[in-house]
């Protein structure tokens, strides 16, 4: 099975994001993060890329998936013939977002780079 190039745009601090991640360290794939929170260069590259504004969003082998859940990347490189479904768990939720303590750590500046300001 051939060898994917991966890039995943990703935030520091986000479920969503830490569930690409999960799937990626579950079937030990090599990828290329590009943390769009600490760098806004990156999040300007996949607003070209993916056409739109929300992450995470996954570059395999020139495909754009954008706006993506690490249960929906798992499905499509198995559809696409770069993974073989494994069953065996992820150590880390596929489908879910930040919990309500990490955005409260968020909006408190605990956690990442950002500040929300009410």
């Amino acid at each position: 099975m051939q060898t994917p190039k991966i890039t995943a745009y990703l935030k520091t601090y986000c479920g969503w994001s830490e569930g690409v991640r999960a799937i990626f360290r579950k079937y030990g794939l090599d990828y290329e993060e590009k943390d769009i929170i600490k760098n806004p260069a990156f999040r300007w590259e996949m607003e070209q890329k993916s056409g739109q504004p929300l992450s995470p969003c996954v570059e395999v082998n020139g495909t754009m998936l954008a706006d993506i859940s690490g249960e929906e990347v798992e499905r499509w490189m198995t559809e696409n013939g770069l993974l073989n479904l494994s069953d065996a768990p992820a150590d880390a939720p596929t489908n879910s977002a930040c919990t309500d303590a990490q955005h409260a750590a968020m909006a408190a500046g605990q956690i990442g780079t950002l500040k929300f300001v009410g």
